[in-house]
């Protein structure tokens, strides 16, 4: 008799998108990614990180890189000159970058590359998930995303800033796995997204300068 499997499923949702240092020469925008995920293949099971256009760029790169001849998803493109209010192009962004990642997670190979890992389910920027990857950090790749899921324990709800209590106390969200005392501390003290160094003051990308928000430069 077949042992019934369950089905492995992954989802993951770009959303939340915020001009960081507005009204500065170096703002950007920011985006939410939410995983959630019953997959093998991830060491979180629910993460929630913060990244930049430019960061998905340097993504794409690296994963064509490793991958050989397997097709990358495309990225929504860089546009100078848009025709249309600022927030139809970071939506339009938003649904790309969505897309991207969608096809991504859904391919065996570009699973396989540590990099995408440490892009979805930390806060590490490109030069330390580099450096996580070629064993020059201080931590491993699984370590990396096992103490960024702790640190961010019952807080990368999808919709609410805070975590839930279920009927009968049970934590909802990451802490679920975590045990119940564990589970409850995390209901304190909770972190803001500027507690994990999103100041991004540096280059992801040599090649590409910072450009400011408004007027007909790209939102990167």
């Amino acid at each position: 008799m077949l042992e019934s499997r369950e089905e492995e499923l992954t989802t993951v949702r770009v959303q939340d998108p915020r001009v960081q240092n507005e009204g500065s020469w170096n703002s950007y925008v920011d985006y939410k990614i939410f995983l959630h995920t019953n997959s093998k293949a991830f060491t979180a099971k629910t993460s929630c990180v913060r990244r930049r256009y430019r960061e998905f760029v340097w993504l794409r790169k690296q994963l064509q890189k490793n991958a050989g001849l397997v097709p990358v998803p495309e990225l929504p493109g860089k546009s100078t000159f848009f025709v249309g209010s600022t927030d139809e192009f970071i939506e339009k962004r938003r649904q790309g970058l969505q897309q991207f990642l969608e096809k991504v997670v859904q391919n065996v190979v570009l699973l396989s590359d540590s990099r995408l890992h440490l892009f979805l389910q930390s806060q590490l920027s490109v030069p330390e998930i580099e450096a996580c990857v070629q064993g020059q950090g201080s931590q491993t790749v699984t370590e990396a995303i096992l103490h960024y899921a702790m640190s961010n324990c019952g807080w990368v709800q999808e919709e609410e800033s805070r975590p839930t209590l279920l009927q009968g106390g049970a934590v909802h969200g990451s802490c679920a796995s975590l045990g119940a005392t564990q589970g409850l501390s995390c209901l304190e003290n909770l972190p803001h997204w500027t507690d994990f160094g999103m100041d991004d003051t540096h280059s992801d990308s040599p090649d590409e300068p910072s450009e400011p928000l408004g007027g007909q430069q790209e939102t990167q």
